[in-house]
Order: structure tokens, then sequence, then C-alpha cells
């Protein structure tokens, strides 16, 4: 295949602007353009010039030819996996990793273990679906209508909206507390949360080129911290603590330790796994013959390093809160305040250390706060209509207030929210990968087809294994508010399986479905 041809990358966003809402298809039967939605003179005036500004990202979700495609390089693919490893060193996922100790009782070799499993089940399912950008020019959640249907796709999306903005919440919510933790408590949350909420609006709105610069080179002060952070905290680790009942004071065996392990091996299997539903989102510009074992294996990198490091570091802290009564006392302030106590002893530079860390939050704020706004795009034409630019101030907005509401219940949050936004992704992925290897084995897509109704899938049988998927996902979910009657029974405790039994239900009933609607419909 013939390298492509290759342009100014802003002067291509440039060129695809997002007020033009109609479409053509090169697909087997023609679809008629949707009728254009009239846009205020005033208005459209006022876009053009936003999006005439230096590096502003004016494409949305239409697709990226393969003539529009940068070139390929070395340091291009090896931003694919520098990416990843930038937006997941951050405190955020520090936080996932305390839970081990401090929520399931378990010690630090069984956290470490569980951390490790889940981490690269989770990170392979994210790696798969990052294969599609660069293969289809086209945004994640626009590659899932080809597998789920123009209509049901938009069910994910709406999901991984959620999602996104739910992890916005999160990142808002600790780089508030590193900061107010930082000044001693003269600054407050709030105060942090807007600090981190700006500037990730200000990277977002300027999108692809800004926040892939941003991130290649925001991972070496964040890493330069953490580094000093183990240093620092390291000689105050517990690497001999046991799984205990935190109730009970016990150590942890048998039945119930089986359930723990498994609830947070699941919790930290939903962490990596989140970033599937927007993999694609940020390769769309790579060649369309980059070559998907690239894809895959620089994510798996990116991902797999950055998540065990800092879930690694996290479980550390939280050991050393059995047994330093300083880390106690500041865990029971914040998860920020535990952090920052971790450098103690090094003054002023522990304090500076701490900023660096909080502002790191904005590496993985930004690429979640991106594919929210094309989330929105994605939803309907009305949407699409509206500059991608316009989403950001949308979903940044909203996270930044819901930050501010939930800033004194980041445990809760984490503890309930990140697991329940993993059943989704995995039974997704579980569609997505059948249908490749059962359906469409050796078989081409038409990716300028991405708005032809008449090419795309119906979806009945995506929707109905989706939906089946999540029954199996609720009668195994264990959660605080609801402890389904299945997830009960295991380890005579009770532990989250609804990861597993919605993959196991969505993947049993989506075959004979999808083989019956092929029969039906031919597509």
């Amino acid at each position: 295949m013939d390298h492509p041809v290759v342009h100014d990358p802003i002067d291509i966003e440039k060129s695809a602007g997002t007020l033009n809402v109609s479409s053509r298809t090169t697909s087997n039967e023609y679809v008629a353009p949707e009728p254009p939605i009239p846009v205020p003179p005033k208005l459209r005036t006022w876009n053009q010039r936003i999006e005439n500004l230096a590096g502003l990202e004016a494409r949305g979700i239409k697709r990226v030819l393969p003539e529009e495609r940068h070139a390929a390089s070395a340091s291009a693919y090896a931003q694919m996996a520098m990416l990843w490893f930038s937006a997941n060193i951050s405190a955020n996922n520090l936080a996932v990793g305390l839970l081990g100790p401090l929520l399931f009782g378990l010690g630090f070799t069984d956290s470490a273990m569980c951390a490790f499993g889940g981490i690269l089940v989770g990170s392979a399912a994210t790696a798969y679906m990052s294969i599609w950008g660069a293969r289809s020019g086209n945004r994640t959640m626009i590659v899932l209508r080809y597998f789920m249907g123009y209509w049901p796709a938009k069910l994910p999306c709406l999901l991984n909206m959620i999602l996104m903005i739910g992890y916005g919440t999160i990142d808002c919510i600790i780089g508030g507390q590193i900061l107010s933790a930082v000044s001693g408590g003269s600054m407050s949350i709030i105060v942090g949360i807007v600090i981190v909420a700006l500037i990730s609006w200000v990277i977002a709105v300027f999108g692809m080129a800004i926040f892939q610069k941003y991130e290649r080179f925001a991972w070496g002060p964040q890493m330069f911290a953490l580094l000093i952070l183990v240093g620092a905290a390291g000689k105050s680790f517990n690497a001999s603590l046991q799984s205990t009942d935190l109730l009970t004071g016990e150590p942890l065996t048998g039945g119930p330790l089986t359930a723990a392990r498994l609830s947070f091996f699941s919790l930290q299997l939903s962490v990596p796994v989140s970033w599937a539903a927007a993999a694609s989102d940020y390769f769309v510009y790579y060649p369309e013959n980059t070559k998907p074992w690239k894809s895959f294996s620089l994510t798996m990198i990116g991902l797999t390093l950055s998540f065990l490091f800092i879930n690694l570091l996290g479980i550390g802290l939280a050991s050393g809160t059995f047994v330093n009564p300083v880390w106690l006392e500041a865990n029971e302030v914040s998860s920020g305040a535990l952090i920052l106590a971790g450098y103690d002893g090094l003054g002023r530079f522990g304090k500076f250390c701490g900023v660096i860390i909080a502002l790191g939050l904005i590496n993985n704020n930004v690429p979640g706060t991106y594919a929210a706004a094309l989330g929105f795009q994605v939803l309907g034409r009305y949407g699409k209509m509206v500059p991608r630019y316009l989403w950001v101030c949308v979903a940044v907005l909203i996270y930044f207030v819901c930050a501010v509401a939930g800033r004194n219940n980041l445990f809760e949050i984490l503890q309930y929210f990140v697991a329940l936004m993993g059943y989704w992704v995995m039974i997704m992925v579980a569609i997505v990968l059948e249908e490749q290897l059962i359906f469409r084995r050796g078989k081409t897509f038409d990716w300028t087809a991405w708005e032809n109704k008449k090419y795309l899938p119906i979806g009945i049988a995506a929707l109905v294994a989706f939906l089946v998927g999540w029954a199996g996902a609720i009668i195994g979910m264990y959660q605080h508010w609801y402890i389904g009657p299945v997830a009960i029974k295991v380890g005579g405790v009770g532990a989250d399986i609804g990861v597993w039994l919605g993959c196991a239900f969505a993947m049993v009933v989506f075959v004979p479905l999808r083989w019956w609607e092929l029969k039906k419909f031919g597509r």
C-alpha cells in the first residue's frame, strides 16, 4: 500500500468543520443526505473565527480520510505508548490501589497479585479496541456502529460520556485534595478543583494536536515526583502485611479471602478497561496501513507499565497506614493528604512534588474530556452541529459541578463508580470481539459508510445481548447499595463477579441472535 500523503495536521483539522451535518456514503446502497440544519450567519462567523485559532482542532466525529493522515515515523508510533503511560501515572489510579488493603483487607502480596492480573486483562481489552482507530479513521463510538448498529450504539456512547465525566470528577476532587493539603488548608478543595478543571479545559478545547504534544512531555515531571515519593515513603511500606478481616482483625482465609481477591481483581480490571470505549479516538490520524499488532502492543505497553507502577505505589501507601499512625491520620482526612504525608521530611520540596502530583491529574483528565465531547456529537445530528470545543466546555462544566458537590465523598465514588462502569465496557468489548472473530473473519468494512443506516447492522442481536449482559452483571454485582443474588453466594460472604457474568451472558446470547439477524436481514 502506498504511503499516505503528508499534510499539516492543523490544516487537516481546519478542513473538517463541525457545522456540516449532511452525509453521502460510498457503500453499496445510496442514502440521501440529511437536510442541513440552518445556522445563523453571525453564529457561523463567530465559530469560524474561533476555529481559525492556531492549533485548534475543528474536526469532530467526521472520518479522517487516508490522504489526511499523518506520516508514519518511529516517534509517532512511540507516542501511542507514551500517551497511555502519561495519562495513567496519575493520583486517581493510585487511589484505586489504596482500596486493596483499606477496603478489601488484602495484604501487600495479595493486593499486588490481584492488581497485576486485573490490569493485564483490562489493558488487553483496551488495546484490542485501539486497533480500529488507524484502520478506520473513525472514533470509537462510530466504529461501534459497525458492530452494534446505528441506533443501539448510542447506548454505549451515552454510558461512555457518563464514564469519562465521572473520571473527570474524580480527577478534580483528588487534585483539589492534594493542593489543599499542600497549602496546609489555606486553599480550599474547591479552589484546587477549579485549577485542575480550568487547565484541563484549555488543553481539551484545542484538541488532538495540542493534547498529544502535552502528553508527550507531561509524564516527565510526574514520574520524577512519583519516584521521589517512592524514595521518601518506601521505608514505611509494609510489604509483610497479611490479608485481614478489617472488622474482626482475624486473618482472611478460605472463602472470604477468595471473595476479597476476586472483588479487587475485578476492580483493577475495571480501571484500564474503562479506556476501551475511547481507545480508537486518539489514533485516527495514524496511517491506514498501521499494523493492528503495533497499535495493540504499544497500547498494551503504555497501559500495563503505568497502571502497574501507580497501583503498586498505592498499595504500598495503604499498607503503610497499618504501621505509621501519621499516615493513618492523614488518610482519614483524604487520599490526597495521605499522598502528601508520604513526602514527610522533605519540607517545601515535598510540597512542590505534591503540586506536581496534583497537576499530573490533568494528564488523565484531558483525553477523557476529549472523548466525552465527541460523544455528544455521536448522539445525533443536532449534537453534531455543535462544534467539538463547545461540547468540551459542557463536559468540563458538568464534572466541575459534580466535583464540588462530591468533594467530601471521594472514597465512596471510587468504590462504587469505577466497578459499576467496568461492567458495560467489558460487555461491549465481548460483543465486538465475537462479531469480528465469528461473523466478520476475512471480511472488510466500508469505513466511509459510517452514517449509512442501510449499510450498518440493524443491531437487534447486539442490543439484546448488551441488555442480557447487564442482567448478568446485576445478579453478580456486589455494591454497597445493591448485592446480587449470585454475588452474595461467593465465598460465603459475597464478591463482585458482575463483570464475568455480564460477559458470559452477552457472549452466549449474541451468537445465535446474530446468526438469525444475518439470515433474516442480511446485514
